[in-house]
């Protein structure tokens, strides 16, 4: 009876393998494809403009701060990726080391982190595609292009671009992970192209002088843009929850994690670069929601910024379609351990997927893109985020301690250097974000305290 029961590694492997279980359509191009079509997208394309005004320059600095934080997190999914190759990510990981009370907050935790992911890149995607429209001389009636509240002096009540974009996504996912990858690989590798354009076209318009003062802000201005543009890094944990569609989790899921994770964070060092080197940071002021064309519009480079529109939206098309398959198998998960109802357990019989899990949280995330402002979507985002790879963290460290001679695919080095420096990195960046999204974070944590007393506990299948 007791909140801190656990789970064995082997009864998870055991119950993932019966019922009506999921397709195993994945490697390791597959797995890659996916961490980079959930990392490159808002981060990239927005959130950059709004970082140079917080850092200055030394953008570039805060990037690689928050991709550390990134990178020792990710070196401790890889080892239970390989170790436990069940769909739940982290949840799933703390269910085996930490008990259940802990499970169930972590899963509640990883649904605030991909649902909020899915409505804040909705939020971008619907800015960059009204952008578009209006090229080709269409508007969309003001009061249906952005949430309530979310411009000033303007009158608006739904997003309507925000809403529709995941509904299609969710239906594509709804019908199976092979037509999602085949989609999501094919997206990827345009805006990758189109990244790498903005590259070769603004490394010719750099202009050092604009790289001085370096430091504008201080360390002050470098650590806040690190806790901000830590957003840019979300995703690559979403795919430990492709652990039962990977036809070689042992292998492959260390290989996705680590590739994925390592092509974004030089990618973003360089546009970084680019982009403060070619617009001075200052002048980002009032256009942080499309950084990236403003600078190929100063370099008179106008063709290329109609193209970087369209990498935009593929971009974070792909983030919202990971993120959303991510949330979906998290509390598939929960639902098989009963921490859930049997309805976000339940597969579709043809097209082997959580159908009824997909549809409910595709139109909760719909709704909150259409009717909640970016930037308070952001914020809870990247706190959830971060207390997630904490635990993992953790996680590894017990598990080391109470199972050493666990059969391990794939070790994280440095045990425990590597995990401490994760949970050191992520704590400081939590810190930096401000009094009213803690606030927000622990009155969610409280909610699922009270779910897990309330039906969780006396339903979970370890209780029987």
């Amino acid at each position: 009876m007791s909140i801190f029961r656990k789970k064995s590694i082997a009864d998870l492997v055991a119950a993932s393998k019966t019922g009506t279980t999921l397709n195993k359509e994945l490697g390791t191009w597959d797995l890659t494809m996916l961490g980079i079509g959930a990392i490159i997208g808002t981060g990239i394309f927005v959130l950059t403009g709004t970082g140079a005004l917080t850092a200055g320059p030394a953008l570039i600095v805060s990037f690689i701060i928050a991709g550390l934080a990134c990178l020792f997190a990710a070196l401790s999914y890889a080892e239970f990726a390989s170790t436990v190759p069940v769909s739940g990510s982290v949840y799933t990981y703390t269910y085996a080391t930490m008990g259940e009370f802990l499970a169930w907050i972590i899963g509640w935790d990883l649904i605030l982190e991909y649902l909020l992911a899915v409505s804040a890149v909705s939020v971008g995607w619907s800015g960059y595609f009204q952008s578009l429209l209006k090229g080709f001389g269409i508007n969309i009636p003001t009061s249906l292009t952005a949430a309530p509240g979310a411009v000033e002096n303007v009158t608006t009540y739904f997003n309507l671009p925000a809403f529709l974009i995941v509904m299609l996504i969710t239906f594509l996912l709804s019908v199976g992970v092979k037509q999602s990858k085949r989609v999501n690989n094919i997206m990827v590798v345009i805006k990758v192209a189109v990244v790498i354009l903005f590259i070769v076209v603004g490394v010719g318009y750099v202009k050092p002088d604009n790289w001085t003062p370096f430091t504008p802000f201080g360390f002050d201005g470098i650590f806040a843009a690190a806790a901000l543009v830590f957003f840019a890094f979300i995703g690559f944990d979403a795919i430990a929850s492709a652990a039962e569609e990977t036809k070689n989790p042992n292998r492959d899921l260390p290989k996705g994690i680590m590739y994925s994770l390592l092509i974004c964070t030089i990618l973003y060092v360089i546009v970084t670069g680019i982009m403060t080197g070619v617009v001075p940071f200052a002048d980002f002021k009032g256009n942080e929601d499309h950084p990236i064309s403003l600078v190929l519009q100063v370099a008179g480079q106008n063709w290329v910024a109609g193209i970087i529109d369209v990498g935009a939206i593929l971009g974070m098309t792909t983030v919202m379609l990971v993120m959303l398959y991510g949330q979906t198998r998290v509390s598939y998960a929960m639902s098989r351990d009963g921490l859930l109802p049997k309805f976000f357990r339940t597969v579709h019989t043809k097209y082997r997927t959580p159908y009824g899990s997909t549809w409910f949280f595709g139109i909760v995330a719909g709704l909150m893109g259409a009717l909640i402002p970016l930037d308070e979507l952001a914020k809870l985002v990247n706190i959830g985020t971060l207390s997630a790879f904490i635990l993992v963290s953790v996680a590894v460290l017990v598990l080391r301690k109470t199972q050493p001679d666990l059969p391990r695919a794939f070790r994280c080095p440095g045990v425990p250097f590597i995990p401490i420096l994760a949970i050191l990195f992520c704590g400081f960046l939590m810190i930096q974000l401000d009094q009213d999204t803690w606030i927000r974070f622990i009155i969610w944590l409280g909610i699922g305290a009270a779910l897990y007393f309330l039906y969780s506990k006396k339903h979970s299948h370890l209780n029987k």
